[in-house]
């Protein structure tokens, strides 16, 4: 499939899926089963119309520390992402070089990735199994349980990690082919209102809770996204960043693009999730 048209500019309206309460209890979700009777998770949706914007040709324009997300052109020696071993070996130490390349953090602590496929709903592979793309606006941790994940992760050297810089930094990339389908859409923080759009939501888990922020429609937010992003180029994600002077996190989502032809290949990709730190 040809690739020209990736120098044109191709803004979006689309809908994008927002936060709506459910009930009195404040938001949840369980992981990996629920108690007998209980929904899944207690998250509405609020469907509002919004513009993406196209970032193809600007992509030097935006960074981590101002806008919360970063792009960034860098080659992997993984194509496939099939053998894990292979992942945690040698794409995790790519991604390790470009964080402290990139963000200028003295160590980095990858602690999982997420591998996202078309898959058909036919029960022929387990629902845990099924990860598509989330179209649901989101950040990935809440700023607590970012702190509480670092204590939970580097165990006797949390304490003194925590004293300096840290942030969580999602590194996210096509696989494959080109995005052409549900692409990922991330969210100028300049136009975040923290104090009313983020809603914690809690995640259970069977061994642990953690957090996750729904988002509230604020009309003021402003997206973007990086048309047919090919596997060559990555978008940086920041999560959490414990410095408030600064971008300290990007609200993101997957979208429908119904210009996208019908034929395209689905999308696929992985995003590594990593915290950052300004000290060994």
């Amino acid at each position: 499939m040809a690739i020209a048209s990736l120098l044109g500019p191709h803004d979006v309206s689309t809908t994008l899926n927002y936060y709506a309460p459910v009930g009195d209890e404040p938001p949840y979700r369980y992981i990996y089963g629920t108690p007998l009777g209980k929904p899944e998770h207690n998250l509405g949706d609020d469907p509002r119309p919004v513009v993406v914007h196209d970032a193809r040709g600007r992509e030097d324009e935006f960074k981590l520390d101002v806008h919360g997300f970063q792009f960034e052109k860098y080659v992997s020696a993984e194509k496939q992402f099939v053998d894990e071993e292979a992942i945690k070996t040698g794409y995790y130490k790519e991604i390790e070089e470009l964080l402290k390349k990139v963000a200028g953090g003295k160590r980095v602590f990858i602690f999982d990735h997420t591998i996202r496929r078309h898959h058909e709903k036919d029960g022929t592979l387990p629902r845990d199994q099924q990860r598509g793309p989330v179209e649901r606006v989101h950040i990935d941790q809440t700023y607590e349980a970012s702190v509480k994940r670092v204590r939970q992760l580097l165990g006797d050297d949390a304490d003194r990690l925590l004293q300096s810089r840290v942030r969580l930094i999602n590194v996210w990339r096509p696989i494959g082919n080109p995005v052409f389908h549900k692409p990922l859409a991330v969210s100028d923080w300049r136009y975040l209102d923290e104090g009313t759009d983020l809603v914690p939501v809690k995640y259970i888990y069977p061994n642990r809770e953690g957090a996750t922020f729904s988002v509230r429609y604020n009309p003021a937010h402003r997206w973007w996204y990086l048309a047919q992003q090919t596997p060559d180029e990555v978008t940086l994600i920041k999560c959490y960043d414990s410095e408030t002077d600064r971008a300290r996190l990007t609200p993101h989502t997957a979208f429908w693009d119904q210009t996208s032809p019908k034929d395209a290949p689905h999308r696929q990709s992985i995003e590594v999730r990593a915290f950052v730190f300004d000290e060994e």
